[in-house]
């Protein structure tokens, strides 16, 4: 056969082939019927019966918390949390262990003294610095709790570029003591974890700083009639800043990372001085205070505050558009406002450059709830800014001006529409939101540091 023949044979045979190659129709029909197949075959209950279901472990397990009827396993949850807290309670250094170690059997002086002991010469200043060879006799001597800290990655963190490879012997005590605080606390608020979850209710948190009261000097003159009113306005700082989102719970890893717990435990200082004890939302003075000035503004004493109440706020220049929406956006009962929606409004007006002060702002200055804010929504409180301006017999100014200074100040995304990323990024949303609902906002922005005169006197808090 010669080649003419045997390439006419091979295009015999490849047309033959492509004629019995089936369609793309009856291919996808073949693929839908393995794919029936095969999904039939690895239901469930077919896969059991599988010997490699056996072999491989499973990745997942569903963790269910036991019905409220369910009360033994429930209180077998409880006692079994509370057993492993306990345990990795022992586990942490103790006051006392961190002032006196054992080493093996004999017992060595405080761990500020055994690092002082192993200082590697010369000092920074009256720094002492420690090499990691001296770090690691400390760590040999400091006892099994200590290891933990003792770890080349805690050296490395510590390590600032000193010329003999040293860290500060200051610096790592801190940290270790730091270290012990965080976990001390993680393990106390866990403790009030009712549900077990990493997260406290706000009754959990209640019950936390219920208990912690009469470990803080500078509480210790408060009334015991006094303390749920305390409790209300310590809480409610943790809700308003970590719960933006009115869930009803925060996590605990967010209140060991903020530094709320710091001021509040900040008051276990017995000569705590005046001026940072005003500045400390949780101290007695700062409760008493806000306190006071709910009772103030609650003229007919019914525990509540109706919008005329509350209009008297501050310096009684809040417009009463905003009051209004305030109402309308907020909790209240029968149209007043109880203690607890109130200090919300309190820690929202006084802490405006925050986001969360800001999404709580904001949510009332949208007024068409379209999520920004337009022209429209600006015009709708400034004109109540212009009302105010006539009754105090002030030169009127023109929305086209103010209007145009907030998109400046602001720089939106969106040259029509002011959001409140755009309002938190532009690092002037305190400012924006203070010349729409405020009159003594809008005049210390025009005259930057100028004041207009206050309401009257029955309006002062």
């Amino acid at each position: 056969m010669d080649l003419i023949e045997v390439l006419r044979e091979f295009n015999l045979r490849k047309a033959k082939a492509k004629e019995s190659e089936p369609s793309e129709d009856e291919k996808k029909e073949e693929d839908q019927k393995l794919l029936t197949k095969y999904y039939t075959e690895w239901k469930p209950e077919t896969a059991k019966d599988d010997q490699s279901y056996n072999v491989i472990p499973r990745f997942y397990f569903k963790v269910s918390l036991p019905g409220e009827d369910d009360v033994m396993s429930q209180k077998l949850r409880e006692e079994t949390r509370a057993a492993f807290l306990q345990r990795r309670s022992k586990e942490l250094l103790e006051n006392e262990e961190l002032k006196i170690l054992n080493c093996k059997k004999i017992r060595v002086k405080n761990l500020w003294i055994l690092l002082d002991n192993y200082h590697t010469p010369p000092q920074v200043g009256d720094e002492q610095m420690i090499d990691y060879n001296d770090f690691l006799k400390v760590s040999e001597e400091a006892g099994p709790k200590c290891k933990q800290y003792f770890k080349a990655k805690v050296f490395g963190k510590i390590f600032q570029n000193d010329a003999y490879g040293r860290i500060s012997i200051m610096q790592f005590f801190n940290y270790v003591m730091r270290k012990v605080w965080l976990n001390q606390t993680r393990i106390g608020l866990s403790l009030f974890d009712a549900a077990g979850q990493g997260h406290l209710r706000e009754t959990d948190l209640e019950n936390y700083i219920t208990e912690l009261i009469p470990t803080l000097p500078q509480l210790g003159g408060l009334e015991k009639s006094f303390h749920s009113f305390y409790v209300c306005t310590a809480v409610r700082k943790f809700f308003f800043f970590l719960d933006p989102l009115r869930t009803g719970k925060v996590k605990i890893r967010d209140i060991l990372a903020c530094s709320f717990l710091d001021d509040l435990l900040e008051l276990r200082d017995e000569d705590l001085p005046k001026n940072i004890q005003e500045s400390n939302w949780f101290s007695a003075p700062s409760a008493l205070r806000v306190y006071g000035q709910y009772l103030n503004l609650d003229k007919d004493h019914n525990g509540m505050l109706s919008k005329e109440e509350l209009a008297r706020f501050g310096t009684g220049l809040l417009t009463p558009v905003f009051i209004d929406r305030v109402f309308q956006e907020c909790l209240t009962f029968d149209g007043e406002m109880d203690y607890k929606t109130y200090l919300d409004f309190v820690l929202a007006l006084e802490n405006r450059r925050d986001p969360q002060a800001l999404q709580y702002l904001f949510r009332i200055l949208d007024i068409e709830g379209k999520g920004y804010l337009n022209v429209f929504a600006l015009n709708f409180f400034f004109r109540a800014i212009q009302e105010q301006m006539q009754v105090q017999g002030q030169d009127p100014v023109f929305f086209a001006d103010v209007k145009d200074e907030i998109f400046d100040m602001v720089k939106p995304k969106d040259p029509l529409k002011i959001t409140l990323q755009d309002l938190i990024e532009c690092g002037h949303g305190d400012t924006v939101v203070s010349i729409l609902i405020d009159l003594n906002g809008f005049w210390s922005y025009e005259n930057r540091g100028s004041s207009i005169p206050e309401g009257p006197d029955d309006g002062e808090i």
